[in-house]
């Protein structure tokens, strides 16, 4: 089967100044319809047709035919019916003409080939691309203007509505003519939003441009009871400051998939590295993040070998594999000597809700105690402090206790909330709100520290782990009271009757350590430094 395709491509456009042969993504944008016919599948031959010299130089050195275009034909009021005509070779039968114009830069090869396929299969004259995009909208009757529609309706509920794009239009030859390209037996073929871009303005210019240049981002994290799960809210904070959909993988023997909550975006289970390794070889990523800890050299040599054109982004990475990261972030560790390592809370990426927060107002007396050791909190410390707080003596304080979706025995713990000052609470969606109620925290050294830093909440803190030892931040020096690694219950309990007697003047003091340290802007500075890889 002999199948054209003609890109007509004149000199003269008006809106754009020389749109044809704009470099977009590194390319003349008539280089993507060329490149998409030269790839494939069915069309067998190319021509462009032109009147301007750059376009077939281009053409010329992409190794398609230039048809040079009649100065009658480049005209404004032309029809595109009558440009096609004029380009098809006359010394050939042809099966089928291909019109594709040099202005959607984003159509998809596999996209061209089905297309035409559906032509072929269906005994069509025409396939005409376009997009359903059904949406309430309103004409002229009459003079008057009145709805096309009988009900109002959600945009999914809408019935068809198929517009026209610019990228094909796929005709039997026996059809075209220099009035028309459009036979008796006629149908549109959907395509994506993503691909129908025609470039008729500077903005769509942008548009495709950013479509061109669109990231593929993977996230690969894990999340337990030991691990803790604050790499999951990270990987869901940072997954929506992409323009696209990132895959976020995570281990089956490492993660359980409640633990991402009722996220939307992509999840990925694999069962091990290898799957991982596998699955990789087959992507072309623009960006992998790892949040999974420490790594090492294997892991990231073999991360290297699937994926080398990839930039490759760590979190929270202290070990030997760091080196082979593009950057790595370490907002709870101090500096370090490798050049590549951005440490500090500098980095620290505070979820969206907090950012609309202001900081407490530090009243006469502590009131309202704060109690969350983030998504797991192995030391079992919230239960330590339940079973403490339901002494007599307390119960002119009010208490509020947040557990996270890693930590076991949460129905056990949610008993304690038969209790008039006790309040424990569940995977809770509104934990700033719920922050700035109080007056004083208690916590771990993770994410929930920095959040209460945020907020300019007094916090008591104690460590989870070794690896929490060593994180940087949540210390005395910067406003909060760390007391270690598995304290002894007296000196928790000690420290906690210290907070509940301590003076305005003295938790005045120490939200002003707290909130010395810009926090708020760790989102933009991460995401620069990645987007500018």
């Amino acid at each position: 089967m002999k199948i054209i395709a003609i890109i007509p491509a004149r000199a003269g456009s008006r809106g754009i100044p020389n749109k044809n042969i704009r470099i977009i993504n590194g390319r003349p944008l008539i280089y993507y319809s060329i490149m998409n016919a030269l790839n494939s599948e069915l069309i067998t031959d190319v021509v462009v047709s032109t009147d301007s010299p750059d376009v077939r130089i281009i053409a010329t050195q992409m190794g398609v035919k230039v048809h040079w275009r009649d100065e009658s034909l480049c005209g404004d009021a032309v029809t595109l019916d009558a440009v096609i005509a004029d380009a098809v070779p006359k010394d050939k039968t042809w099966d089928y003409i291909v019109t594709m114009q040099p202005t959607s830069p984003t159509l998809k090869v596999g996209t061209l080939n089905a297309a035409i396929r559906y032509a072929i299969d269906n005994d069509l004259d025409t396939v005409i691309s376009a997009i359903n995009a059904p949406h309430l909208s309103w004409g002229l009757k009459h003079g008057k203007k009145v709805p096309n529609y009988k009900e109002r309706l959600n945009r999914q509920y809408l019935p068809p509505c198929y517009l026209e794009t610019g990228a094909f239009v796929i005709s039997r030859a026996s059809i075209v003519t220099p009035e028309t390209r459009i036979g008796e037996k006629v149908d549109v073929f959907e395509i994506s939003e993503n691909e129908s871009h025609d470039v008729d303005t500077f903005n769509d210019l942008r548009s495709v441009a950013a479509v061109l240049n669109e990231e593929s981002v993977a996230i690969y994290v894990n999340g337990n009871n030991k691990r803790g799960i604050g790499h999951i809210y990270r990987a869901l904070e940072l997954a929506d400051e992409f323009y696209v959909k990132p895959d976020i993988y995570y281990d089956i023997n490492q993660t359980d998939p409640k633990v991402f909550g009722n996220t939307k975006h992509n999840l990925r289970p694999v069962n091990g590295i290898a799957e991982l390794f596998e699955i990789c070889k087959e992507k072309n990523y623009s960006i992998f993040i790892n949040d999974i800890l420490t790594t090492s050299i294997d892991y990231m040599i073999g991360l290297r070998s699937v994926l080398p054109k990839t930039k490759i982004v760590n979190f929270e990475d202290d070990g030997e594999g760091q080196i082979k990261a593009d950057i790595v972030f370490n907002a709870l560790y101090h500096e370090s000597d490798l050049p590549q390592v951005k440490a500090g809370e500098q980095y620290y990426i505070a979820g969206k809700t907090f950012m609309f927060y202001r900081p407490i107002e530090i009243k006469n007396t502590v009131k309202c105690v704060f109690i969350s050791f983030g998504g797991a909190d192995p030391q079992n410390y919230s239960d330590r402090l339940l079973s403490m707080v339901v002494k007599p003596e307390y119960k002119g304080y009010q208490f509020i206790v947040v557990l996270g979706r890693a930590k076991n025995n949460v129905d056990e713990l949610l008993k304690y909330n038969k209790y008039d000052n006790i309040r424990v609470l569940y995977d809770v969606g509104n934990m700033p709100e719920l922050m700035t109620s109080c007056d004083v925290g208690i916590t771990s050294r993770g994410r929930t520290g920095y959040e209460l830093a945020i907020l300019g909440i007094p916090s008591i803190a104690m460590a989870q782990n070794r690896r929490e030892e060593k994180h940087g931040f949540v210390c005395n020096e910067n406003g909060f009271t760390y007391i270690g690694l598995n304290p002894d219950n007296e000196i928790i309990e000690s420290t906690l009757k210290m907070y509940l007697g301590l003076s305005q003047n003295t938790r005045q003091k120490f939200q002003t350590k707290l909130l010395s340290h810009n926090l708020r802007g760790g989102r933009q500075r991460v995401m620069g430094l990645i987007n500018g890889l």
